[in-house]
């Protein structure tokens, strides 16, 4: 396990400041400062807020998980950060912090993917993950199926939503029913004493002339709200846990179906499910039982490692070094919409992680770098 590669993660990608240190395949911290209350009264989070909070919870976070795992910041062998795609000023934050860091700690700087990252995370569950892996990835800002030969270079993009992303949706009927936000978790718990047949919502693209791997929530998340609407105007009681359960269902039901048959497709016999929707209670259920059926292995981590967290950066940058992959260049800038078909956004060509030291203003403030390292991070 010493021989590991030591790697602390940093994620800014949207309302949750997360860092998490990994060793190998093993989590020694996870680390989470969030600013979902922050948002709740705005019904949603704003990024300036987000932001601000990233700046004012980073450093305190980083220190606390280097406490948590034991280690000093020197024994680290590299720092790994969420490049994009994400919130461009929150993103900012945690690059700009990660690039200081490895800086004035001399070690290598990794910019990485964040869907990537909630793929690569259930290493730290179950051990490596297969090659090829299929991933079902669900949050607040995506829905994809993804075919990952290797997640640090090779990630492919079969189908993603068109429209409002299943944790999106959630979000937006809990406002309807006026059940705060996140909408996700509560819809979760009222829909326990609901009844999932009691209304027929609809099944966005599952006709059999529609794309087969791709999602769209927007027309569901319509229909609920106008069946609501409709039941309000009439004068009558809105059954708010029969439209959660429904609603519920009408989402988990497509998500795990187009999965299932993407394995089937693509010949892969591992389905891995990620991102803030699968820590979702019947979207695991019914994964489960429709993976036994079609003789699929679920890997799902468990619901703290499902959310945004610096551990699945921290995931995914050990795997970076493990193999050798390229450091970032010292100029890594956040990419806002980076597409998944790049897991790590390495130097380019040519470049030298190193030679950095030796352009421009960096080279003549070397005494600054001798300080921090010796003073601030020893």
């Amino acid at each position: 396990m010493a021989d590991e590669p030591l790697v602390l993660g940093i994620e800014t990608s949207c309302d949750e400041t997360g860092v998490g240190i990994v060793r190998g395949h093993t989590l020694l911290a996870d680390a989470v400062a969030s600013s979902v209350d922050e948002h709740a009264r705005f019904g949603g989070v704003v990024p300036e807020v987000a932001s601000r909070a990233h700046l004012e919870a980073m450093v305190p976070t980083i220190q606390r998980a280097l406490k948590d795992a034991g280690v000093a910041a020197s024994d680290l062998d590299g720092i790994a950060v969420t490049a994009g795609p994400g919130l461009a000023g929150a993103l900012l934050v945690g690059v700009s912090a990660a690039k200081a860091y490895a800086y004035a700690l001399g070690k290598p700087l990794y910019g990485v993917n964040h869907l990537a990252s909630h793929i690569c995370v259930d290493q730290l569950e179950h051990g490596p993950l297969p090659e090829p892996t299929m991933a079902l990835l669900v949050s607040g800002g995506h829905s994809s199926l993804l075919l990952a030969p290797d997640i640090t270079s090779d990630v492919r993009p079969l189908g993603s939503t068109i429209d409002d992303a299943a944790g999106e949706a959630f979000d937006k009927i809990a406002r309807v029913l006026n059940l705060g936000f996140p909408g996700g978790p509560v819809i979760d718990r009222i829909a326990r004493e609901g009844d999932p047949d009691a209304i027929a919502f609809p099944r966005g693209l599952t006709g059999p002339r529609d794309a087969p791997y791709d999602f769209s929530f927007s027309g569901l998340k319509t229909a609920v709200a106008r069946w609501i609407e409709a039941k309000r105007a009439a004068g009558e009681e809105v059954p708010v846990a029969d439209v959660s359960a429904s609603f519920q269902e009408a989402v988990v039901d497509v998500l795990t179906r187009k999965a299932v048959r993407a394995c089937k497709d693509e010949g892969v016999d591992h389905l891995m499910i990620g991102g803030g929707v699968a820590a979702n209670s019947r979207l695991r259920a019914m994964a489960e039982r429709r993976c036994e059926d079609a003789g699929i292995t679920l890997r799902v981590p468990r619901p703290k490692l499902c959310t945004d967290n610096g551990a699945m950066v921290a995931a995914l940058g050990a795997e970076m070094v493990a193999r050798g992959r390229a450091a970032s260049a010292w100029d890594l800038s956040a990419d806002s919409s980076l597409p998944v078909t790049d897991p790590h956004v390495p130097a380019p060509a040519g470049h030298d992680h190193d030679d950095a030291h030796d352009h421009g203003h960096v080279h003549d403030h070397d005494h600054v770098h001798e300080l921090s390292r010796k003073n601030l991070y020893a």
